[in-house]
């Protein structure tokens, strides 16, 4: 007992900053081992390890090649790899940008600044760290916006510690036009990519989501029997379609045997 106690000491010393708030959320100026980081999303997660580690993806979908003033975009932010979730809290993230607007579904702005986002408690609690996010751009002629994302994925024992892992996505998106419009929305990501999918919780296709597939498949079976009965019907067809008083007998040497008594007669 007096051990853990000693050791909760300890982090607390090391990370006073951190520890009595990143459930809740993270970001700006933090106080690591009594050096001030400025920002948490461009200085990363230090309290839990000393340098990012590019085993944990962070990964950014629906990110456009260019924005459009006063236009709103909806991402989803993904972290994948780190330690195994064994606990409540599986991952967090602190983001900045340089103009616009930040915002989305369950996070929420550090100290009200709209040009950073973090996580919340209730979406730290997933155990497919994930989050959607929002952006809406700046006024035309901004010009470069620059983007700042750390991604922390942790164990789940509520302390920091050597298991868990972090990571930083930055880019910059400039200004565009229809033509930069027209090419749609793309991915980034920051790690090794070596990325290993979630096992799914069951599996196999309920039928009644199908659709068109389902009916096509119906369809080419219906097709296939049709063709077994022709088939079929045809054989049955040359098998008892002459006389039968020629039991015994194959309908190939029936057929013979009356054209043979025709050239006789």
């Amino acid at each position: 007992m007096r051990s853990r106690l000693v050791l909760g000491l300890v982090i607390l010393l090391v990370c006073p900053g951190l520890a009595s708030s990143y459930h809740g959320g993270i970001g700006g100026e933090q106080n690591n081992a009594g050096e001030t980081i400025d920002d948490v999303a461009k200085g990363g997660c230090l309290c839990h390890n000393g340098v990012a580690d590019n085993t944990v993806q962070v990964i950014l979908d629906d990110v456009p090649y260019a924005w459009i003033g006063g236009e709103t975009y909806t991402m989803m932010l993904q972290l994948i790899g780190g330690p195994e979730a064994t606990g409540t809290y599986t991952a967090g993230f602190s983001m900045r940008t340089t103009a616009g607007i930040l915002s989305g579904e369950d996070v929420q702005n550090w100290e009200d600044d709209v040009t950073t986002l973090t996580h919340t408690e209730s979406s730290a609690d997933g155990a497919e760290r994930m989050w959607i996010i929002t952006w809406t751009a700046p006024e035309t002629g901004t010009g470069v916006v620059d983007f700042w994302i750390t991604g922390n994925s942790v164990n789940g024992d509520q302390l920091p510690g050597v298991e868990d892992r972090w990571n930083q996505l930055l880019f910059a998106m400039q200004e565009g036009n229809e033509d930069t419009t027209a090419l749609g929305t793309r991915t980034l990501f920051a790690g090794d990519g070596n990325v290993s999918p979630p096992e799914p919780s069951h599996h196999g296709v309920d039928l009644h989501h199908m659709g068109a597939k389902l009916r096509a498949h119906w369809l080419g079976l219906l097709g296939f029997g049709a063709v077994l009965l022709v088939v079929a019907f045809a054989g049955f067809l040359l098998r008892y379609s002459f006389s039968t008083s020629y039991s015994g007998r194959t309908n190939q040497l029936r057929l013979r045997y009356k054209l043979m008594r025709r050239g006789d007669q």
